[in-house]
């Protein structure tokens, strides 16, 4: 045990913290000093791995962070800017080519077969429909099932269109009400549906093909379904029942109660 000495009083007996190797003086071996040693070179891999997995879950986050700001912002903005530019085209082309039929099938992204405006979605509402329901249909405005009926034609015409993404075109679809009407122009003729059904109250599977044959018949005995009258003149509009991603369609049934010159 070493001695602490303060002016020749022992202080008492003290635990060392650090012996030093003490040699004569003048000799030339150094002090010894204490060392530390390195941490072990597989503790430093493991380190860096974990950063590594670190840095690779923070871009996997960015990027799919990335990824749904894109579907629920960029889209909207794409789409929106197509939509605009067809239906621009569209009344272009109605004005200055000669009459066509409703039939006739305009070659995509020339014009649109149609023209869709629902008062209760603002007065500068106006999207148009293509032909089909593909994504890149879809993406563009409205998409008119295949198979169904023209506008104003005996039947149902029926229409398809995002809720979300992609210019939301039915994104306010659940405020609408029986007695709204939804506007479909075509080259020379104005066809008025209005709506019979409240779309809250119908949401059918993905398979619930029903909706969209030229007299849908509900095969739930009860439920909601157009009057079950032959050769009327139907509109069908389908979008997702849900804002996010969902397999069911939320639906809403109407007729024609005037055509008019365009």
């Amino acid at each position: 045990m070493a001695r602490l000495y303060d002016g020749g009083r022992a202080l008492g007996r003290v635990r060392p913290l650090l012996l030093l190797e003490a040699h004569p003086v003048g000799d030339d071996r150094a002090v010894t000093q204490p060392t530390v040693e390195d941490p072990p070179k597989r503790g430093r891999r493991g380190l860096k791995a974990l950063l590594w997995a670190g840095v690779a879950l923070v871009l996997a986050g960015l990027v799919m962070l990335g990824y749904v700001g894109w579907q629920l912002y960029g889209t909207n903005v794409v789409s929106a800017r197509k939509q605009k530019q067809i239906v621009e085209r569209t009344q272009q082309m109605w004005a200055a080519e000669p009459e066509v039929s409703v039939q006739g099938k305009p070659e995509r992204h020339r014009s649109a077969a149609a023209l869709i405006r629902i008062p209760a979605f603002g007065s500068d509402y106006v999207l148009p429909v293509q032909q089909g329901t593909s994504d890149g249909v879809l993406s563009e405005g409205f998409g008119h099932f295949d198979g169904t009926a023209d506008p104003g034609e005996v039947g149902n015409y029926a229409l398809a269109g995002h809720r979300v993404t992609h210019g939301e075109p039915l994104r306010n679809m659940p405020s609408l009400r029986p007695g709204d009407t939804v506007v479909v122009e075509t080259r020379t003729r104005r066809f008025t549906y209005r709506l019979d059904t409240d779309p809250n109250l119908l949401t059918v599977s993905f398979s619930g093909v029903w909706v969209i044959d030229p007299l849908p018949e509900n095969p739930v005995p009860g439920g909601l379904q157009p009057s079950q009258r032959a050769g009327q003149r139907l509109i069908t509009l389908t979008t997702c029942s849900e804002l996010f991603h969902t397999d069911n369609r939320m639906i809403a049934f109407g007729h024609l109660v005037r055509s008019a010159p365009r």
